[in-house]
């Protein structure tokens, strides 16, 4: 404890000048393999997946600011795998069961916390629709419990179940295996893990262009020059039509805000993640005693960070019907981060008309939850300029062939 304080100490007054890397920062090549484009956790998972199932290790992820400060460090870091249609089933699931053995894996704690997620019911229908959601999951070998009125008040003692609100709970269901992670460690974790295999991650290097030669894409224009590349994978949460429109392909993609307020740290009083879809509200409590709510997208089409402020007194009028115990706590900051949605409300992910050029976008609200799996079917997509298995049915053709995935209505608050 001593050295590490000493240590601390050091390298505060030195500005971190002497704090060991994490990663290397190299000068871009000339060209690689593979470039992908997005440094945020879906563009690390995937080259370090690349580098490690692959054994494609010529790859450069070129990120635009630092790590960890895009969408990836601007969620609310739910973990779940509690979704009603077959193909979103298996994915999340997949990503969960990855998120089990992540920090093992990664030498790098994760913080991955299996609290459970309980999703409170406030009408006959959600209720009705959380018990199809229940034995759907139970089909696919996914964990998932109906909860009583009893059961609600063994999980969360605190909770409102007096019957007074505007919508008294009614029941609900809850994913023991489900829970939350620490959002800018999975960004660094996979971050070091892919460095250590190779991979060149070019941090403050935006993607000002892509280069597409008779119908192939063959490399990025970048504030740092120009950067070939045999095959180019697309992770730019948040911006992922404005990265895919400079090869002219138009993504069935719109962006929204989505709120997030974390409050004053308190003591230990809420032990699981709770999901409020019905009023729109969300929370956990961190190890650190803050309290992190979430609300549903904002209803304009925005690249804002920042909210707005009705959705956000919507947010706390709902907080605190079902948890009065919050009336007189203080909120310490509020931000958005940006989500890209699809009509279906599920992710693209695979080829686009462009030869040779990816995409992996559209995860709304469910991007950090699928973090794992994400990366793991994108870098399978691209190394064999084939999808997946888990991610054949999440491609462009769904949009012309009519077969969606439509999780509007399944997956919780907004997605």
């Amino acid at each position: 404890m001593r050295y590490s304080f000493f240590s601390l100490l050091r390298n505060s007054l030195t500005r971190h000048e002497r704090w060991p890397r994490a990663w290397r920062s190299p000068d871009p090549r000339p060209s690689y393999d593979i470039v992908i484009v997005g440094g945020g956790g879906h563009g690390l998972a995937t080259a370090y997946y690349l580098a490690k199932n692959h054994g494609i290790r010529n790859v450069a992820v070129l990120e635009r600011g630092a790590i960890g400060l895009g969408n990836t460090g601007r969620n609310t870091t739910v973990v779940r795998s509690n979704y009603l249609c077959d193909d979103s089933a298996h994915l999340y699931e997949h990503a969960l069961k990855l998120w089990e053995g992540l920090s093992r894996e990664l030498n790098f704690n994760t913080m991955f916390s299996q609290r459970g997620v309980v999703n409170l019911a406030f009408t006959r229908h959600e209720l009705d629709d959380m018990e199809r959601r229940a034995s759907a999951m139970r089909l696919n070998g996914i964990d998932c419990e109906l909860l009583s009125l009893a059961d609600l008040k063994r999980w969360i003692p605190i909770l409102n179940l007096s019957g007074t609100m505007r919508y008294p709970v009614l029941g609900g269901i809850v994913q023991p295996r489900g829970g939350n992670a620490r959002h800018d460690a999975i960004a660094w974790g996979y971050a070091r893990a892919a460095d250590g295999l190779g991979v060149d991650i070019i941090e403050n290097c935006a993607v000002t262009g892509i280069r597409v030669h008779g119908g192939r894409a063959v490399g990025v224009e970048t504030t740092r020059g120009y950067i070939g590349a045999g095959r180019i994978g697309v992770a730019a949460a948040g911006h992922a039509s404005v990265v895919m429109a400079m090869a002219g392909v138009r993504l069935p993609i719109l962006s929204y805000p989505l709120q997030a307020l974390v409050s004053e740290p308190v003591k230990p009083v809420l032990h699981t993640v709770v999901m409020c879809g019905h009023v729109h509200v969300y929370l956990s409590q961190s190890d650190k005693g803050e309290l992190v709510i979430g609300a549903a997208r904002d209803t304009y089409v925005s690249y804002a960070q920042r909210g707005s402020f009705h959705l956000i007194e919507e947010q706390m009028r709902a907080l605190i019907e079902v948890f009065p115990i919050f009336s007189r706590l203080r909120m310490m900051r509020q931000w958005a981060g940006i989500v890209d949605c699809a009509p279906d409300a599920s992710p693209i992910i695979g080829a686009t008309p462009v030869k040779h050029l990816y995409v992996n976008c559209g995860w709304g609200t469910g991007g950090f939850k699928a973090t794992p799996g994400s990366g793991w079917v994108f870098a399978h997509t691209i190394a064999n300029d084939a999808p997946h298995p888990l991610n054949r049915n999440f491609s462009f053709e769904r949009f012309a062939t009519g077969r969606l995935i439509d999780e509007a209505a399944a997956a919780g608050v907004a997605h």
